[in-house]
């Protein structure tokens, strides 16, 4: 498949002609966060089976819909439930969700997801405002011919979690209830999770929690040249710290239990943005 700019737009022109706004800020929701497009304020739901050349959600636990409307007073375009590398999709397929969102106008981009607590300060429940990235497996979702209405063949990644952006999440987490990290999110491909010597490792190399997504959204909006704002909401240790089998209902459980107060949280952020 060739991914071109009208590959693109197709999907952008759909969405377009069933909204009466243009969004301003573009949210991809982790697993058990969901819960927050609830509070989307006269909500366009398109599922993701609708919208050509758009990608499908295979996990149990991702709604797959777009929901588009207000938040916080500012025009959304919400995701709840986003693409992985592990459900079959080619990296330079992952780009289709942010380059919507910069189709549609967006200024700016808000990614979260469950993560592995690398870091033996966190536990469970906390949550990091992701300051960096590490991706040593895979190849760049800019592979092949580049695109230059999205942006240039080679482009900067050293401010890709915009400092404005982190500096508004440190802001707005006093009175949260939430406990925050800043810190480092490390990409493996899964979808089994990481060994226990594959954790040493990562810790080494200076990464604080581990996941399996976010890492090619936030490379796409880079290129696009939207800032990013990235949550990682620490949803269970990594492999080998405790002494216990890691499970996805542990993730979902813990996700659950601080959806309520992480979405009244990022409702204060998207506010503040």
């Amino acid at each position: 498949m060739e991914y071109t700019y009208a590959y693109f737009e197709k999907s952008a022109r759909y969405v377009r002609e069933k909204l009466n706004f243009q969004p301003e800020i573009g949210i991809i929701l982790g697993s058990s966060l969901g819960p927050f497009a609830a509070q989307v304020e006269n909500p366009v739901v398109i599922p993701y089976e609708e919208i050509p050349h758009f990608l499908r959600s295979t996990v149990a636990t991702h709604a797959g819909k777009l929901i588009c409307g207000t938040i916080g007073g500012k025009g959304v375009v919400c995701m709840s439930g986003r693409f992985h590398s592990y459900e079959g999709y080619d990296f330079p397929q992952l780009t289709a969700p942010i380059r919507l969102f910069k189709l549609l106008g967006c200024r700016a981009v808000i990614l979260t997801n469950a993560a592995g607590g690398v870091n033996l300060d966190y536990k469970p429940g906390d949550i990091m405002i992701i300051n960096d990235q590490i991706m040593f497996s895979g190849c760049s979702p800019m592979r092949g011919p580049n695109i230059p209405e999205f942006g240039p063949r080679f482009f900067d990644v050293q401010k890709m979690y915009s400092p404005r952006l982190r500096a508004i999440a440190r802001q707005c987490a006093e009175g949260s209830g939430l406990t925050f990290h800043e810190g480092c999110y490390f990409f493996m491909q899964g979808p089994q999770f990481e060994t226990p010597a594959e954790i040493r490792a990562i810790r080494t190399l200076g990464g604080d929690a581990v996941g399996m997504s976010t890492v090619t959204e936030a490379l796409t909006a880079a290129h696009c040249g939207l800032p990013c704002l990235g949550f990682s909401v620490i949803t269970n240790m990594a492999a080998g710290i405790l002494d216990q089998p890691l499970t996805d209902e542990e993730v979902n459980e813990v996700g659950h239990l601080v959806a309520d107060n992480f979405s009244a949280y990022l409702k204060k952020v998207l506010a503040r943005i």
